[in-house]
């Protein structure tokens, strides 16, 4: 199974046709720190409303932050934090994928590249 950044999912709720078929054709995962990122974006109670049914009609599963992830979040930002500007949200994105052992399907990738342990899928809108 593969893990969403916030990117891939903002170009779905655009439209973008790349987007639709990854998320719309393949069993898919989300960190709650994508959830809640998007949560940030919405504009009104109609857009939230909208997303939640979107999330149980997908059936995508949001993957719920642990001490596990925060410990290996940590331990990515004290390796990259100062080398390569990684960030919080970024770091538990990661960690997420890393301890649940997905994929990162990401169009960001050169904020993960250096974690060289986590397989990232690029995807190019």
């Amino acid at each position: 199974m593969k893990l969403i950044d916030t990117d891939v999912m903002i170009w779905y709720l655009r439209g973008n046709v790349k987007a639709k078929v990854i998320i719309e054709n393949s069993p898919i995962s989300m960190s709650d720190v994508v959830y809640m990122e998007l949560l940030q974006g919405m504009r009104n109670k109609q857009e939230l409303a909208l997303f939640k049914t979107f999330i149980k009609e997908r059936k995508i599963e949001c993957l719920p932050l642990t001490p596990e992830i925060t410990s290996r979040a940590i331990y990515f930002l004290e390796l990259f934090v100062l080398s390569h500007g990684l960030r919080m949200a970024d770091a538990l994105i990661a960690a997420t994928a890393d301890i649940y052992s997905r994929t990162l399907i990401t169009a960001n990738d050169a904020h993960y590249r250096m974690i060289s342990s986590l397989p990232i899928t690029v995807f190019r809108p």
